[in-house]
């Protein structure tokens, strides 16, 4: 072990030690976290309208925290960004304490999927430096403390940075952007000494600049570990390359170790990585960071799921798919807690964080793959998912099967989006509309029906390929049989082609995704196209490109 890596162990101890604890006994962690939590949202304008002082009183009492628990979601109803939008906007044009107890300065802007709607999620000093900043650290504690000859404290980080500006709405004294941006802004000169490139150069708004400063500055570092989102890194990489003329990452970063991902599904990447940063040195560790909150990280490398993070200023609630409708309708209040979760089950979280988030619904669904410790993985969106013939899609079946279908026929795939067709019938003639059970009413002759589906449905796929496979027929077959092993439900629908039929491929021209999202004007940061809609609305569009 290094001194460097001796010392970095030492002042890591307590994260280490409250990891180690979290995996056995998270459910301390989570009510002391709630008491917080009641105690500072009291002093807010939400914490009055909820009745947060009578929340708190109920937890006196000799049930305690069942009391509070159950007052706490009694009083406050499961809300998503639309619903929190007044109270943000007030926060936005320059109130305090509205949700949280700390005046607000920071917005991080994130579209979520790449609709023209834009959220503008508050970050607090709290939920930066407990949250945001505290994941982080555990996160990387817990990597050296696994791998203590690790050498990522011999160079420098790289990270792509997305951008800030001034918010029109706060006459000048608040700020939005991407969480990256944000991060960046507040990061100690501590991290910008072993980060690349320049902080200046990580901001740039520009993204084609961006890239373009960063192979200049950064090729010449001696890189170790890199974050981020995979799609757009693999843009800077091969930009990278073409900058140096080397054939692999590997030539020009002998020392590279670490890429802590998260935004998207790793799986359609991870062949691709391989390729460009070639040896077994390398590192690919899975976090779950949005802009609402630092949620998990992935304790074992060899488990393809991730610890949640119970002490950084989330208090964690789940809602069990099956009965989701009746819960954001009210009828039901009571929903699970970290405490009454069970593996294999699809929910849908909703958080309650120091940063004024109050029983949020974030969007994401997730499974828990095993309990003490409490590992999850993400299986969708609770709106992007596909369930337009009882087939119930999620991201996770889509990205396993491709990764499946990938490596079997050699190829990469750089992005992809997926969408239903709809069953087609036939319209009737007028003269087969006259009949009543086969009798045409003018004839008197029994007729063929003439209404009927004449195409069942199916899913379209379109895909940009880094290298495609060599047979396109081959790979959607195969694709489309990684699916019924991935879901039972797509199974059962395409058994037979029963209401689906195989589904269908359009290859995109290289470069597709990244000129639509450039005339989106959505380079860089969490952008990116969703990868399972129910409409063709972004296969229309991409298509056009």
């Amino acid at each position: 072990m290094s001194f460097i890596n001796r010392i970095y162990l030492t002042l890591s101890a307590p994260l280490i030690k409250e990891i180690e604890q979290s995996r056995t006994d998270p459910f301390t962690y989570q009510r002391n976290w709630l008491d917080r939590l009641i105690r500072s949202g009291k002093q807010t304008l939400f914490g009055r309208e909820h009745l947060f002082n009578r929340i708190e009183a109920a937890g006196k009492e000799s049930l305690g925290y069942d009391k509070k628990l159950k007052a706490f979601q009694s009083n406050i109803p499961i809300r998503d960004y639309d619903a929190f939008v007044p109270y943000i906007n007030r926060l936005r044009k320059g109130e305090d304490h509205i949700l949280w107890n700390q005046k607000v300065k920071w917005f991080a802007k994130s579209s979520g999927t790449s609709s023209d709607k834009s959220k503008f999620i508050p970050v607090t000093p709290d939920s930066l430096k407990i949250n945001h900043y505290g994941g982080f650290k555990r996160m990387l504690s817990w990597y050296v403390a696994g791998h203590p000859k690790s050498r990522i404290f011999n160079g420098k980080a790289l990270t792509l940075g997305g951008s800030v500006q001034i918010d029109e709405m706060s006459s000048g004294r608040c700020f939005y952007g991407d969480l990256s941006a944000i991060l960046l802004k507040n990061s100690p000169s501590i991290v910008e000494a072993v980060r690349t490139p320049e902080r200046s150069t990580a901001l740039l708004g520009d993204f084609n600049k961006k890239i373009e400063q960063i192979c200049r500055e950064s090729s010449r570092q001696n890189v170790t570990n890199f974050s981020g989102v995979p799609s757009w890194n693999l843009i800077l990489l091969n930009k990278i390359l073409e900058h140096t003329g080397k054939k692999n990452i590997s030539e020009i970063w002998p020392n590279m170790e670490l890429f802590m991902h998260g935004g998207i599904g790793f799986e359609p990447y991870r062949e691709i990585y391989r390729t460009l940063i070639p040896g077994d040195n390398m590192h690919y560790l899975e976090n779950y960071n949005a802009s609402e909150g630092y949620f998990a990280f992935q304790d074992d490398l060899n488990i393809p799921s991730m610890l949640l993070t119970v002490n950084n200023g989330i208090f964690y609630e789940f809602i069990p798919m099956d009965i989701f409708d009746q819960v954001m309708s009210g009828e039901i209040k009571e929903i699970a807690t970290l405490e009454t979760v069970q593996t294999g089950v699809n929910y849908a979280i909703v958080i309650s964080t120091c940063g004024g988030l109050w029983r949020y619904l974030i969007g994401d669904c997730v499974q828990f793959t095993s309990l003490l410790p409490h590992r999850i993985q993400i299986t969708g969106r609770t709106q992007l998912y596909i369930n337009a013939f009882g087939e119930e899609l999620m991201i996770s079946n889509a990205e396993k099967a491709l990764a499946e279908a990938c490596k079997t026929c050699h190829c990469n795939v750089t992005d992809f989006t997926v969408a239903p067709v709809f069953m087609k019938l036939n319209n009737p003639s007028p003269e087969t509309a006259k009949t009543e059970s086969g009798i045409n009413l003018n004839t008197g002759l029994r007729t063929q029906p003439q209404t009927g589906i004449t195409t069942k449905g199916y899913h379209q796929w379109a895909i940009e390929f880094s290298h495609p496979p060599q047979d396109l027929n081959d790979f959607t077959e195969i694709l489309d049989t990684a699916l019924t092993r991935q879901n039972s439900d797509y199974e059962a629908k395409r058994k037979n082609n029963a209401t689906m039929e195989r589904l269908q491929i359009i290859p995109l021209k290289p470069g597709s995704f990244l000129k639509w999202m450039e005339g989106k004007n959505k380079l860089g940061g969490q952008n990116k196209v969703p990868r399972l809609y129910n409409n063709s609305k972004f296969i229309d569009d991409l298509t056009a490109v």
